[in-house]
Order: structure tokens, then C-alpha cells, then sequence
């Protein structure tokens, strides 16, 4: 049996708003321009999506490495 930590998290829009520090509509504008991770069906069919948490996470950590870049230069 896996452990449960190996098991993806997947993240509805309301705990990726508690990770970002920006809005909604500014968070899809991002995805459409392909600079934020995009949402995936949760079902085949269905209208519910959802992030995986390692995709906003490692989203997250790129941006405070520019950010540390940008202060260092």
C-alpha cells in the first residue's frame, strides 16, 4: 500500500487563492497567457477543476527565485 504523502493533492480554486496574492480574473488572464499552471478536469465531462498542488507550489517557488535574483543584481 502507498503512503498517503505520495498520493497527489489537488487544490480547488479557494485554497489556491490562500497560496496567491492576486485575483481570479488576473490568475486566468495568466493562464491564458501561459505563465500560470493550468486547471484540469476533475472529471471527464464535468466542469470542476482543480490544481495540483506540486504545479502551484513550484510556481510559487520560481517566483521568489526571480524575485531573489532580481534584488541580487
Amino acid at each position: 500500500m502507498k503512503d498517503i504523502n505520495d498520493i497527489p493533492r489537488i487544490l480547488r480554486w479557494k485554497q489556491v487563492a490562500q497560496i496567491i496574492p492576486w485575483s481570479k480574473s488576473y490568475t486566468y488572464a495568466l493562464i491564458n497567457k501561459g505563465i500560470f499552471p493550468k486547471p484540469q478536469k476533475l472529471m471527464a465531462g464535468g466542469q470542476a477543476v482543480g490544481w495540483l498542488a506540486a504545479d502551484i507550489h513550484a510556481y510559487m517557488r520560481s517566483l521568489v527565485k526571480n524575485m531573489e535574483q532580481t534584488i541580487n543584481e
